[in-house]
């Protein structure tokens, strides 16, 4: 009898520290069903950050052989990916691209088999493997394949077309182009109607940002849809526009740089929205402060 009792109250403190732990664990937002963006192309998006963050568009490519998954949102949704991906198909997961280091692009790669060809461009891979999160085992995780400034997966209706264009949101912004379907993926290099998140510590550079979009503009021609990195499907007219929005901005802020003002005084002096209708100035504090970095380098 006495041992029955000490066996039903280990029991039960078991679930009371289980009911805790699920306590303190708030669970994941929902991810959206996949958006139909072409018949073998979708889109899981997400909301802007905040309390339902999950991180970057995820891109579902369906092609002959496989999936080719772009971006796997933060930590903890790779089953939440894999679920909305059979409802899609039954097909297996074959290749993950990731468009940049960040957590909220390669979070859930650990959620796929390590038999996966994990794809990024080569300075990705770099910036990727000092993440904790890719340390030790986890490593297998970390791409195989990389490039330095174009590589083709796959060929004719299945052929997708990677490109590195130089350095803005990091030094590895991969630029995808699904080839047939006339689509184009742009990681965060146009995430949002904004200031960009100017990564230093991963090679961002705010001075070539602009550059850079312009070169990649000028570079892919034959796409009529854009996925950006956190906002609606879009269109290469937004593209352009947001280009010519980061080529003024970067050229506000250097003039505020030369004229000796703080970056508060920047940021409290540079305002854009009046042109760009749409866009927002949340962001120009911080990335301002990058750029004020960057000069002073």
């Amino acid at each position: 009898m006495q041992r029955f009792t000490v066996l039903t109250a280990l029991v039960a403190a078991g679930a009371l520290s289980a009911a805790i732990g699920a306590q303190q664990q708030p669970p994941r937002p929902t991810l959206p069903d996949a958006q139909k963006v072409r018949d073998t192309l979708w889109v899981i998006t997400q909301s802007t950050p905040g309390p339902d963050f999950t991180g970057g568009n995820t891109g579902i490519f369906v092609t002959d052989t496989g999936v080719v998954v772009v971006d796997t949102k933060l930590s903890g949704y790779g089953p939440s990916i894999l679920e909305k991906i059979r409802k899609i198909t039954d097909k297996p997961v074959t290749t993950i691209i990731n468009t940049h280091t960040h957590g909220d692009h390669t979070g859930s790669n650990e959620a796929f088999p390590a038999t996966v060809d994990f794809v990024a461009q080569e300075n990705t891979k770099a910036n990727m493997a000092k993440m904790p999160a890719f340390a030790g085992d986890k490593a297998r995780f970390l791409p195989k394949r990389t490039y330095k400034d174009r590589l083709t997966l796959g060929s004719g209706k299945n052929e997708i077309d990677l490109y590195y264009f130089g350095p803005g949101h990091t030094n590895g912004d991969t630029w995808v182009v699904y080839k047939s379907l006339r689509v184009l993926q742009t990681g965060d290099m146009f995430a949002w109607r904004d200031a960009p998140t100017i990564d230093r510590n991963n090679g961002g550079s705010g001075v070539e940002y602009p550059k850079t979009l312009a070169k990649a503009i000028a570079g892919i021609k034959d796409v009529d849809t854009v996925i950006p990195g956190h906002s609606p499907v879009t269109t290469p007219k937004d593209l352009q526009q947001y280009q010519q929005f980061m080529a003024e901005w970067i050229a506000a802020v250097q003039q505020a740089n030369a004229a000796g003002k703080s970056a508060d005084e920047a940021a409290a002096s540079i305002d854009l929205t009046s042109k760009y209708p749409g866009y927002k100035k949340e962001r120009y504090k911080t990335a301002i402060d990058a750029v004020y970095a960057e000069l002073k380098k």
